[in-house]
């Protein structure tokens, strides 16, 4: 198993914010995470990544215990999390933006990893002079992506890739998304574009006020006359 969470416990405060959640991802998937605004998604994901600390249960990647590990300790194993917003560096230029991703890696491995990236998003080759604050909201998505696999993650966490952008762009993530997994990468997804994320999951959790409600393949869930008419319109 690549990665296994085993009943994980996460509090903001008094706030029980996620309730149990355990989940698995091995290596060649893509699985997915969905579920309603505030339900606990993206603090699954941080926890994960470091970035939050649960207070009861375990995080193992690759048969390792990551759970009271740094974040950039956790970023040089090879997981690697791509955060909700972009949030890249606005007044940095393109390629700027790709070298910072790839902080882990030894210097003399950049020309080979931007290459690669550029090979994967060839929109960001043609802007790799521009600066990031001026790309569209689609390009920069792309460029939080591709910042994430600089660091060539063996497994990649995307949380809501798809977020305020234009029906026909977010086609293109996913595309993108489905291009990242074939060329090898395993992909954990969180997403609230529940249609999209189900058609490109091996394997989707449905969580429900920080617990997971369900589970199953995404084929299934996509089938499911109470998936559908809770997060599919009917």
């Amino acid at each position: 198993m690549l990665l296994s969470v085993k009943d994980i416990n996460v509090y903001y405060g008094a706030i029980h914010a996620v309730k149990g959640v355990s989940l698995d991802v091995e290596q060649g998937e893509i699985v997915t995470l969905i579920g309603a605004n505030g339900a606990g998604k993206s603090t699954v994901l941080n926890t994960i990544s470091g970035l939050l600390h649960a207070k009861a249960g375990s995080i193992e990647f690759m048969g390792e215990s990551i759970g009271a590990m740094a974040p950039n300790k956790i970023v040089q194993r090879g997981l690697v999390q791509c955060p909700e917003g972009r949030r890249i560096f606005q007044h940095m230029t393109v390629e700027e933006n790709l070298e910072m991703g790839a902080y882990t890696r030894p210097l003399k491995d950049t020309p080979d990893h931007l290459e690669r990236v550029f090979a994967q998003f060839p929109r960001l080759k043609e802007r790799r002079k521009q600066i990031g604050g001026t790309l569209s909201g689609g390009e920069q998505q792309m460029l939080a992506m591709g910042r994430a696999m600089m660091c060539d993650p063996k497994l990649l966490m995307l949380d809501e890739p798809s977020m305020g952008l234009a029906p026909i762009l977010v086609e293109q993530i996913f595309e993108i998304i489905q291009s990242l997994h074939q060329a090898g990468t395993t992909i954990l997804l969180v997403e609230q574009n529940a249609q999209m994320a189900l058609q490109v999951a091996d394997r989707a959790y449905v969580l429900e006020s920080g617990r997971i409600a369900v589970s199953g393949t995404g084929k299934d869930l996509i089938e499911s006359d109470s998936i559908r008419k809770a997060y599919l319109g009917g």
